[in-house]
């Protein structure tokens, strides 16, 4: 009964039969008919214009995105709790040929203005300090947090005042939307580069990278070739994200993992750290406690000193987040 994380869920059975679909002779690497539909696709989903490119994993997509945005002697301002600061074994900087990642604070793992700005008015205006020239946020954040449309606008407000370009880590953007019950254009006000989550959310490999300034688009093209990650039968990630976005799949898989969080937050009220506003708990936990859950067959990670993570997913089956919660509560 695994809770590590929603990338040990199962793959949607529409996302094996659209790729079994696409099991025929098209045009390689991204000139196939899925590949080429998937701008106005996105186009559509947003309510402009946009282009997108699929790339196989999360962290790929965020520092090819980085890279687009933010040259090798810039910076990118970010929350300390940020994926691409503590799990991305360095990828952007790597991608970005050396731009620097610039900390700020923020409660519950989300930056606001004032605290992105403190980073920035701390830096001299000199050639000898490295000068911010991005702004990444992350929603759902790394602690199972969302921000608003209003909070993600007043980020977008302040990266226009400074020059900065915005970046937007989704890996969990459909948890943020269900959550809010708003639409993902709402969510990405003022956003210039989406890496948009599919494989956490019921996909298999595939994540699609959204730009919302198309001019930047070429550019993550050779970047994508460069970086070995221009597959040569692409369709097969194409379908899966076409198959997602069917039907707002995507939004289903979302609402289920959801669900099953807010009902383990239910159980464990009085050791939540952190809202439950998408589909991760951090509980306070004594060692012996977590010991007595893994005895019971439940799998999840040790996040800090007293602090255990638990993470649902779309397949997460009822009968087992029940017990779970009975569990926890029984402690």
């Amino acid at each position: 009964m695994q809770f590590f994380s929603d990338n040990v869920a199962p793959v949607h059975p529409a996302v094996f039969a659209a790729m079994q679909a696409a099991d025929a002779v098209d045009s390689g690497y991204d000139g196939d008919r899925l590949s080429k539909a998937l701008d106005a696709r996105f186009s559509a989903l947003f309510g402009r214009e946009a282009v997108a490119l699929w790339l196989p994993t999360g962290t790929v997509a965020n520092a090819i995105a980085l890279a687009t945005i933010c040259p090798p002697y810039g910076g990118v301002i970010c929350h300390h709790e940020a994926h691409i600061q503590n799990d991305e074994c360095g990828a952007p900087e790597f991608y970005t040929h050396g731009a620097k990642l610039l900390l700020a604070g923020g409660a519950d793992a989300k930056m606001t203005p004032e605290t992105a700005a403190v980073v920035a008015d701390a830096i001299p205006n000199d050639v000898h300090r490295v000068q911010p020239r991005a702004l990444s946020l992350t929603n759902a954040t790394e602690l199972g947090t969302v921000y608003t449309p209003a909070e993600v606008r007043a980020l977008a407000t302040l990266a226009a005042t400074r020059g900065w370009r915005v970046h937007m880590d989704g890996a969990r953007l459909a948890n943020a939307a269900v959550h809010l019950g708003c639409s993902p254009a709402d969510l990405t006000r003022g956003v210039d580069v989406l890496s948009f989550g599919f494989v956490k959310n019921g996909g298999l490999s595939a994540e699609a990278l959204v730009f919302f300034d198309p001019a930047l688009a070429d550019d993550a093209l050779r970047r994508r070739k460069r970086g070995g990650h221009l597959l040569s039968k692409g369709r097969y990630l194409a379908a899966q994200i076409h198959a997602m976005l069917d039907g707002d799949l995507w939004l289903a898989n979302a609402r289920a993992a959801n669900t099953a969080a807010a009902r383990l937050a239910r159980a464990a009220s009085g050791r939540l750290v952190h809202p439950v506003e998408a589909n991760e708990l951090f509980l306070r936990m004594t060692p012996d406690e977590a010991a007595a859950l893994r005895a019971k067959g439940y799998g999840f990670y040790d996040w800090s000193a007293g602090v255990i993570r638990l993470v649902t997913h779309w397949a997460s089956r009822p009968d087992e987040v029940d017990a779970l919660a009975t569990a926890i509560a029984a402690l």
